[in-house]
């Protein structure tokens, strides 16, 4: 029987059994993480016709619910009062408070077929570990990244540099920092060497220095961190001393927003940010550029970062059984691979780089791989128990090193106090 058969017949039978319109049938709340308009929206709802036009008896009803903070928020609020999302896509780190609150659904228990099984074995391995916990998936790796540096091949080429490299090591990235700065006859900066961003979630790009430098910053079930280990300690004073001791980056707190900003318009050589910026790069970079794995200390790595899909518990079987199958929908190679080309974000499935559109896109855009050649380094992203909490804390110790309001070792330290007070409720 041919996917048409099967379809018209599925919507037979479901329209004979509730005795409604298709149109009245199962209907799907959807989460989705950003600002109402754009052509993110687009995707989606068309992504959400494609599922209704393939299931007649499901509707999908996405809901644009603003930043990743606010669709948390708004989830968990909504949740409580009896109205939860069926699912929703929310940051990977936020598993474990959505699991305290018992808020979602782990889906290997509703996803029980032996096609189920092999669906939940199909992600990267990198992605996976914010994905699981307790012997349970909680989360289906969406819209995910590493961190990369991207390069201006033009600027390079203009101090000298060679324009196809970038730089391999903490040491390289300095002394090529240096080389790319540049000032006006009154001693102005017009173009710095680098800009790592520090404002709105820090610990994230630092992660990216700890990782480099040895470091883990908390145990996989989220009950302890290390932030003042030395090795991350060190790690802070280098991410201060980019500017206060090197001079290659600007003062003070660089804003995530405006860092693409500021490449695009010359005012940076060298940029780090996710790979989901890989397509704005990419359509607004006037300029060669390049994009490149981080550079390493004793060893390579970024951590992993992005949304995970997220089933929410509604007491509803028929709502839920959709909801999953929408989240098998989302995640096919197809769509992992589509998905990735719109956006920049990293196909979350190795089969996803074998769809012929991957291939030609990657053929076309070698730096499309960058992200996920760097996943066999990657490590998961900074993940606890009341996790905006404990990350709040390591957050305000690096804006306080940053600011030069406090040294490494003592904001550092108190960043652990304060994480540990918090997390000591968790541990048993």
């Amino acid at each position: 029987m041919n996917t048409i058969a099967r379809l018209t017949i599925a919507a037979s039978l479901a329209i004979s059994a509730f005795g409604v319109s298709a149109a009245s049938a199962t209907e799907v709340t959807f989460y989705y993480p950003v600002a109402v308009g754009g052509p993110i929206t687009k995707i989606i709802d068309g992504y959400a016709a494609e599922f209704t036009k393939a299931h007649p008896d499901i509707t999908v009803k996405p809901v644009y619910t603003g930043s990743y903070q606010d669709s948390v928020v708004k989830a968990i609020t909504a949740a409580k009062a009896g109205n939860a999302p069926d699912i929703a896509i929310l940051l990977s780190t936020d598993m474990f408070t959505l699991i305290d609150n018992d808020l979602i659904e782990p889906i290997d228990t509703l996803a029980k077929s032996e096609a189920d099984h092999e669906w939940l074995k199909a992600f990267y391995p990198a992605f996976m570990e914010n994905s699981q916990t307790g012997g349970h998936t909680w989360g289906i790796p969406f819209q995910r990244s590493t961190i990369v540096q991207y390069w201006n091949k033009d600027a390079f080429k203009a101090a000298g540099l060679d324009p196809d490299k970038a730089p391999g090591s903490w040491d390289e990235m300095v002394a090529m920092g240096k080389t790319l700065t540049k000032r006006d006859d009154s001693g102005t900066v017009t173009q710095w060497g680098l800009e790592i961003p520090s404002s709105g979630f820090p610990y994230w790009l630092f992660q990216a220095l700890t990782t480099q430098n040895g470091a883990i910053l908390a145990n996989p079930e989220g009950t302890k961190v290390a932030y003042n280990d030395p090795k991350v300690v060190e790690s802070a004073q280098f991410f201060a001393d980019l500017s206060r001791k090197y001079d290659v980056m600007p003062k003070g707190i660089i804003d995530w927003g405006t860092t693409p900003k500021d490449f695009f318009e010359g005012k940076t050589a060298m940029m780090w940010t996710t790979t989901g910026n890989l397509t704005n790069v990419r359509k607004n970079a006037k300029f060669a550029f390049g994009v490149a794995a981080l550079p390493k200390k004793v060893r390579g790595g970024s951590p992993t970062g992005g949304g995970n899909i997220y089933i929410f518990k509604t007491g509803d079987k028929a709502k839920t059984a959709a909801a999953l199958e929408f989240a098998r929908f989302l995640s096919t190679p197809e769509r992992a691979a589509d998905w990735g080309i719109a956006t920049g974000y990293v196909a979350t499935r190795p089969d996803a780089w074998e769809t012929e559109a991957m291939k030609k896109y990657v053929a076309d855009f070698p730096a499309a791989a960058v992200a996920r050649d760097q996943l066999k380094d990657a490590v998961a992203e900074l993940s606890t128990h009341d996790n905006q909490r404990v990350t709040k804390a390591l957050n305000d110790g690096l804006q306080a090193v940053l600011t030069g309001a406090k040294p490494a070792k003592d904001a550092m330290d108190q960043a652990q106090a304060e994480a540990t007070r918090i997390l000591s409720a968790y541990q048993h």
